[in-house]
Formats: C-alpha cells, sequence, structure tokens
C-alpha cells in the first residue's frame, strides 16, 4: 500500500510540473496576444501591436523578414503588461530557399522595458532591459562545436551586459537546447512561463501536442509594466521570419503577502545564480545548472528511490522467508 501510494504522488508530481497551459479562453488576456486577422496592428491610437522595418502584416501571418539580405522587422504590443504570473505561446514559422548552414540569422521574444528601438541584436537594441528568448539559426562562432543550429537560449538583462553575437550570444545566456524548427510542414511552437521567480521554455515542433522542455531557471526576477515583442534580422544569409500568433495566458498564482505588496514595476531585472554570466565565457558547455532540478529530473530520481525501495523490500522478504525455513528444519 505505501509503495502505491508513494507512485500516486510521484505521477502527480510529475503532471505538476509537466503542465503547459491548454488554451484556456478564460485566461487569454487579448490586448497581448496577437491573433488572426490581427486587426489590432497598426498605427492608430487604438491599436494594440505596433511595426517596424521590414515587417509585412498579411491575413495568415506577419513576417518580420523576407528571405532577403540585410533585413531587419520587428512588432510590439503597445500595452504594458502588470501581470505577474504569464504564459506567452508562440506559434511560428522559419523558412527560406537557403541550404543546410547557409541561412539566418533568426527571430527573437522580448519582454523589455522600452519597445521599437531597433538594432544588432536580431533587429532589437543592444544593451536591452528585460528578458530575451533566441531562436538563433546561423552559428557564428566557429569554434562552439558542442551545440547544433538553430538554438534556443534566453538572457535576462539590466541594460549593463551587450549581446555577443560573434559568440552566439554564449557568455550571457542561462540556458537553452537545440530544435530542429526550419522549413517545417507543419506548425511549430515556443511556450515562455514566467511564475514565482522561475522561467521555463517549451517547445514543440512535431506537431503532436506534446511539450518539450528546453529551459527551466529558477531565480529570476522580472517586473511587471514591460512590453512584448517579437524581431528578426536578415545578414548575408537569410530567412522568412514569420509570426503566426502570440497567445498571452495570465496563471492564476498565489504569492505571500510580502510578494503581493511590493511595487512590482520597480524590480530590476536579475538573476540569482551561483556565477556571474560573464564567468560563462570560458565554460565550453555554455550553459547555467545552478538552479534546483527540473520535475522531470526530480521524478526520475524519486521514481529510481522507489524502485530502490520495492527492490530491498522483496530481497528481504525472501531472505526472511529462506531462514524461516531453515529455523524449521532445525526443531
Amino acid at each position: 500500500e505505501i509503495a502505491l501510494l508513494l507512485l500516486l504522488w510521484l505521477l502527480h508530481f510529475s503532471s505538476v510540473y509537466s503542465d503547459i497551459t491548454d488554451g484556456n479562453a478564460e485566461h487569454l488576456k487579448r490586448e497581448h496576444s496577437l491573433i488572426k486577422p490581427y486587426q489590432g496592428v497598426g498605427t492608430s491610437p487604438s491599436s494594440q501591436w505596433d511595426f517596424w522595418g521590414s515587417t509585412l502584416i498579411t491575413s495568415q501571418y506577419v513576417r518580420l523578414t523576407p528571405d532577403e539580405r540585410s533585413k531587419q522587422g520587428s512588432i510590439w504590443n503597445t500595452v504594458p503588461c502588470y501581470l505577474k504570473d504569464w504564459e506567452m505561446h508562440v506559434q511560428f514559422k522559419i523558412h527560406g530557399s537557403g541550404k543546410k548552414n547557409l541561412h539566418g540569422d533568426g527571430f527573437a521574444i522580448w519582454y523589455t522595458k522600452e519597445r521599437l528601438h531597433h538594432g544588432p541584436v536580431f533587429g532589437n537594441q543592444d544593451h536591452f532591459v528585460g528578458l530575451a528568448i533566441f531562436v538563433d539559426t546561423f552559428r557564428n562562432d566557429l569554434q562552439g562545436t558542442d551545440r547544433s543550429f538553430p538554438y534556443i537560449s534566453a538572457m535576462v538583462n539590466n541594460g549593463s551586459l551587450p549581446y555577443d553575437h560573434g559568440k552566439d550570444g554564449r557568455s550571457t545566456e542561462l540556458g537553452g537546447c537545440s530544435v530542429e524548427v526550419r522549413n517545417k510542414d507543419h506548425d511549430t511552437y515556443l511556450a515562455i512561463r514566467y511564475s514565482k521567480g522561475r522561467l521555463t521554455i517549451m517547445v514543440d515542433v512535431d506537431d503532436r501536442n506534446d511539450w518539450k522542455e528546453c529551459i527551466d531557471f529558477g531565480g529570476v526576477r522580472l517586473p511587471t509594466g514591460y512590453y512584448f515583442g517579437a524581431s528578426a534580422a536578415t545578414g548575408d544569409l537569410s530567412d522568412n521570419h514569420d509570426i503566426i500568433s502570440m497567445k498571452m495566458y495570465q496563471l492564476m498564482v498565489e504569492h505571500a503577502p510580502e510578494e503581493d505588496n511590493q511595487d512590482w514595476t520597480k524590480i530590476e531585472p536579475s538573476v540569482s545564480l551561483l556565477k556571474s554570466p560573464k564567468d560563462n565565457i570560458d565554460d565550453p558547455t555554455g550553459n547555467f545548472r545552478s538552479t534546483p532540478l527540473t520535475g522531470w529530473k526530480v521524478f526520475l530520481l524519486l521514481l529510481c528511490a522507489l524502485l530502490g525501495i520495492v527492490v530491498c523490500a522483496v530481497v528481504g522478504a525472501v531472505v526472511f522467508q529462506k531462514r524461516q525455513e531453515r529455523n524449521k528444519r532445525f526443531y
């Protein structure tokens, strides 16, 4: 009975940690969502999204850059977000005529203090303040052979750190994963969740509604009142970078009274690390893993522990039975 209870608890534990918002409409925040046919996009005073550069708005997609060289484009929510806990689902498509390793550069999803400031970081400004999720499709660092591209990574910045294109942002990333997202015949998705100081990035690139964890990082502090956006850039190589939708969901999470009472707009973007991001320059893996274990790792560890207990119990029972039989022979 104890083993059964432990197993049920483990299953519940894993389901909680692997949960992804299923798109419940009552939690959808339309003022922060970009959805077909993109009626709220434009330059009018009532528009909730504004765009810049090479961005093209159609009825089926928002094309940040065409498959042409030296293009930059972006689209930004005009409404600041005051949600403390949220989850953004991004449906996107990267495609073009370039062959393997002859395409670029990628796109980024932003949650930043300022918006519509174009620059060298995937079409947005460097030294930004806030959060960035990069979907980098071109390898610049020829020494970094430990990872394949496209590569998804995350960066939190208070404005003091530059993004190092030459090293593919390795020195300032919180973590990342390699994911094949280019020239897919089906939909590809990215989910960004921020809740109670934890940043989790999930991907679904096989069109199976099967979310896989890319990044899970604790100790992240983000303020409210920042803006969501997306940008992309091409250089000597190019691709079409399309955003199909950006759907924002509010997560219903309880906070301690002292957290609720503080002014979240005054929080400075930061990450609690055992080492500074600058110390990551000489780290060949380019990953920080100083955070608590992710849900699946904890689940597997507990499952192994449970199996170990069961095996010990069985072995103990067998040994006990053998001793009983042996003792009977002495009477």
